[in-house]
């Protein structure tokens, strides 16, 4: 009771600014994008932290200001580094382990596959990105249509062609495909590895918060704050399906059903479109958070975040401070949302 007391007094605390930075969480650390530098903080296995700036392209393409297109390049270009981020943590935070001696004995006995990463890493991390792209539309947007497309096979020509049945039939789906995303939430919520994450993932949203808010980044501040944040990937994620439903259910009336082949087809083909349309609304809804109506759109993405935050402790903190210090740009408008 004394916590959500204690948050809802946080919520309460005047917002200087609106921030674009961003972030993710690590393997024992954070990764904060800003808008000059992108940088990790991990916590190594001898309790230092470890600071490292990632590679970011200066150049910004001319579509990545082009409103409906930017989000999907913007997507893009985060789940790439976020991989690669990711897959670094996992090294840095084994460092200054007891075991590391033991570790750098057997490096000679790297399998193939580690020596080609090692080689190509730059090509594996935009390979892994993209398997993680087509896991992940398989799963949540094309899987949900292959079930409904095999139960629609019993429904007779002349009741399925009406556009009431296509309408119910991709409501049905927009259904399934919130229900495996829930499901992927909270089977994933229950394993402490992940738990562990999620920590940081709520170290992530304080921080930045306590830097909106204007106040020193102290661990001790820093926690104050809640852990859930309007403007988080999570949110965008709920959004993301929520879109799908209503842009698939349109292209179901107007283009109407046909094979399995060609709706499996038209939900990739359709789905940087979704993508597109729900970055554009995070970004008014994050705008105009002041607003009775988009703070309502905003709950659903707060409340999912009960299953991918944890509540972190100081030295967590710690770690998601050292992260965001190395990105906010001397130019106090350069990351203004």
């Amino acid at each position: 009771m004394a916590k959500d007391k204690k948050a809802k007094i946080s919520c309460d605390m005047p917002e200087i600014k609106k921030t674009t930075i961003g972030g993710q969480a690590l393997i024992e650390g954070v990764m904060m994008v800003g808008p000059r530098r992108t940088c990790i903080a991990v916590r190594k296995g001898d309790g230092t932290i470890h600071v490292e700036e990632m590679p970011q392209t200066e150049k910004v393409t001319y579509f990545e200001s082009v409103p409906f297109i930017r989000g999907c390049i913007r997507f893009y270009k985060m789940l790439v580094t976020g991989t690669g981020a990711l897959m670094k943590s996992a090294d840095i935070s084994e460092e200054g382990k007891p075991e590391e001696e033991k570790k750098d004995e057997g490096e000679e006995k790297k399998s193939l596959l580690d020596r080609v990463f090692e080689k190509h890493y730059n090509l594996m991390i935009t390979l892994s990105a993209i398997i993680g792209i087509i896991i992940s539309v398989g799963v949540f947007l094309l899987l949900p249509k292959v079930i409904v497309d095999f139960v629609a096979k019993y429904i007779v020509d002349e009741v399925y062609n009406t556009v009431g049945v296509s309408i119910l039939l991709n409501l049905i789906e927009g259904f399934l495909r919130i229900l495996f995303f829930f499901t992927y939430l909270i089977l994933a919520s229950k394993l402490e590895d992940i738990k562990r994450v999620w920590r940081y993932h709520g170290a992530e949203h304080k921080t930045i918060a306590c830097y909106e808010a204007g106040m020193p980044l102290t661990p001790e501040n820093v926690m104050k704050f809640p852990r859930f944040h309007p403007r988080c990937g999570t949110a965008f994620m709920f959004i993301v399906m929520a879109i799908s439903i209503l842009i698939y259910t349109l292209a179901g009336v107007i283009i109407g059903e046909h094979s399995m082949l060609i709706n499996v087809l038209l939900r990739v083909v359709l789905v940087p479109i979704i993508c597109g349309v729900s970055f554009e609304i995070l970004r008014f809804v994050g705008r105009h958070d002041k607003n009775a109506f988009c703070r309502f759109l905003s709950k659903p993405g707060l409340w999912l975040q009960n299953f991918t935050t944890e509540e972190p402790d100081a030295k967590i903190c710690e770690v998601a401070i050292a992260s965001m210090m190395a990105v906010i740009p001397e130019n106090a408008e350069d990351d203004v949302w």
